[in-house]
């Protein structure tokens, strides 16, 4: 027998957030509709806003600007590589950017594993929990995001790391605020 899979839907301003854990609570899943390799409800699994309550009151806070930093326990699955990556993602700090480049020396793989790590991020299971929002171009373009580039760009406009007006006149390009 498998263990269930819960899930619950939260309103959010990047969409509906797909939210799922594990039986015992960890949140192991946060898609965003049309996510690249997003998660989509299915028969087996059991909706029950129980185990999200503490992860619902986290986003929000986030959302309205109350919040930089979650304390949610989690559970991903990946592979050493992956999790290696992932676990990158937690340290870089609310409001600021890093580059691929910059999380494949931290886990110290050669330059050349740049795109392993873009494939890495790509794939991170909790989307906004897990800052892959953050991780910019060497050039400092916003480049990928399983979420899509305009979400990617409200998130950091949220954060303070873009200005505001950089909604309005389509740029995708900036400064980043992070090391390079």
């Amino acid at each position: 027998m498998t263990c269930p899979t819960y899930w619950t839907s939260v309103p959010g301003p990047l969409g509906p957030l797909l939210l799922t854990a594990a039986p015992t609570g960890e949140l192991t899943s946060l898609s965003v509709p049309g996510q690249k390799g997003g998660r989509v409800v299915r028969d087996d699994w059991r909706r029950d806003p129980g185990p999200f309550r503490q992860a619902e009151e986290q986003l929000a806070a986030y959302f309205a600007g109350e919040l930089k930093e979650f304390r949610l326990a989690w559970r991903t699955e990946g592979t050493a590589f992956r999790e290696k990556v992932w676990a990158a993602l937690d340290d870089i700090p609310y409001g600021s950017t890093t580059t691929y480049g910059e999380i494949a020396a931290r886990i110290g793989a050669p330059r050349a594993a740049v795109r392993a790590v873009g494939g890495a991020i790509g794939a991170n299971p909790l989307l906004v929990v897990r800052p892959c929002h953050r991780v910019i171009g060497a050039d400092g373009t916003l480049t990928g995001y399983a979420g899509g580039l305009d979400r990617k760009l409200r998130l950091l406009t949220h954060e303070g790391v873009l200005p505001a007006q950089g909604l309005s006149d389509g740029s995708h390009s900036h400064q980043p605020t992070g090391s390079e």
